[in-house]
């Protein structure tokens, strides 16, 4: 992990080492109730679907996964920029993870790809 992973809320940083560690339980535990996931141009509404989506997102492929980047928008919103490579189509992608917390929980999680 580099870059600013320190500065990142707990809330942030306990569920993205969960979701890495492919860890579904662990990481919806940190999710709010009613809690939106857009993962490209799939959403996911409330604890119960992101966890199934969660358990699996990326499970037909074989990756690695490093944060190559993060940075804080405002005390509620951070975007993180994790870097995959692995047996998917196009094996390399950069993608940011926005995070919007509530209440010390994830709220909302939008995930695409990675823009400069």
């Amino acid at each position: 992990m580099t870059q600013h992973t320190e500065l990142l809320p707990a809330t942030v940083r306990e569920f993205l080492a969960a979701h890495v560690g492919r860890d579904a339980d662990t990481a919806s535990s940190f999710l709010a109730e009613d809690v939106v996931v857009v993962d490209q141009d799939e959403t996911f509404r409330g604890r119960e679907e992101v966890h199934a989506f969660l358990r699996d997102a990326g499970s037909e492929f074989e990756y690695t996964t490093e944060q190559v980047g993060a940075r804080r928008v405002d005390d509620a919103h951070w975007v993180v920029t994790v870097r995959l490579e692995g047996t998917f189509p196009g094996g390399v992608a950069e993608l940011d993870y926005r995070f919007a917390l509530r209440g010390g929980l994830v709220a909302e999680l939008v995930i695409a790809n990675h823009t400069a």
